[in-house]
């Protein structure tokens, strides 16, 4: 009599069910860390166990295993008034750090086009559907807008997306638009944007995220000639007049160039 082997190849039904429950249930408490310490903020940099038990939602046995964890792993550090971002982090941080941070050159024509063009600064690369900031110069003006660097925006508006978009594939586009308020039928308003934004050198957006914010970007080409990043301005619509955006976008353009030039070191490299 011969018997036949399961399709999973001689693995129990009932073990390949346990070992995905594992895994689920590691995925699970990874993300459950991930989420206290994104918790850590500027403005709250320590956490008491009730803090995190009420933004978590978590029961507070389950937060205090997940706190001792990462404690333990140096990621989280017990002081008198709760829970601070650990020794452990600075590594990454430095590591990060290294790895993003722009050359000393493009950092100061970042700081003197701030100075010079008296709006916020920031330099976007693209992930997937998301764009994301990784260096900013401030305004120096007491109105201005602000993205912390290392967050990430959605990709359906915007003139860094227009421009971070150029060799987007259809596939792409159409999950982005999906993702967007208009649905599955903005792709086409996508790409008109793109095409412009193409032969213009340039890309603009007027209140298209955010009522009364406007921003203008230039692209950064790597070595093979695709976008890597997009370099921009933004602030308030009341001071994005047709005038000042054509000063922007032609500072934008020279000074985008130059960087194309110099190149980047990693991430952009591989460009």
């Amino acid at each position: 009599m011969s018997v036949k082997e399961p399709a999973n190849g001689g693995v129990p039904a009932q073990q390949m069910s346990a070992a995905e429950s594992s895994d689920q249930q590691g995925v699970r408490s990874v993300q459950r860390a991930l989420d206290i310490l994104a918790l850590l903020t500027e403005d709250r940099p320590t956490l008491s166990i009730r803090e995190i038990v009420d933004a978590t939602g978590l029961a507070k046995t389950t937060v205090l295993r997940l706190v001792s964890t990462l404690e333990q792993s140096g990621l989280l550090w017990a002081t008198a008034n709760g829970y601070m971002a650990g020794p452990g982090l600075w590594r990454w941080a430095h590591l990060a750090r290294r790895s993003w941070e722009l050359p000393p050159d493009t950092q100061r024509r970042m700081r003197e086009l701030a100075a010079r063009r008296r709006e916020t600064v920031n330099v976007y690369v693209a992930r997937d559907i998301y764009r994301v900031c990784i260096a900013q110069q401030e305004s120096p003006q007491p109105l201005r807008h602000v993205v912390h660097v290392g967050d990430e925006l959605p990709m359906w508006a915007g003139a860094s997306a227009k421009v971070l978009l150029r060799d987007a594939s259809p596939g792409l586009l159409e999950r982005i638009a999906r993702r967007s308020p208009y649905g599955p039928g903005h792709v086409k308003r996508l790409q008109e944007w793109i095409d412009e934004a193409a032969v213009k050198g340039y890309a603009e957006s007027h209140g298209e995220r955010e009522d009364g914010l406007s921003a203008v970007a230039a692209p950064i080409v790597g070595r093979s000639g695709s976008v890597v990043a997009a370099l921009a301005l933004s602030g308030p619509t009341v001071r994005f007049t047709e005038a000042r955006v054509a000063e922007f976008a032609a500072d934008l353009k020279r000074i985008a160039r130059e960087m194309s030039e110099q190149g980047f070191a990693h991430p952009f490299g591989a460009g």
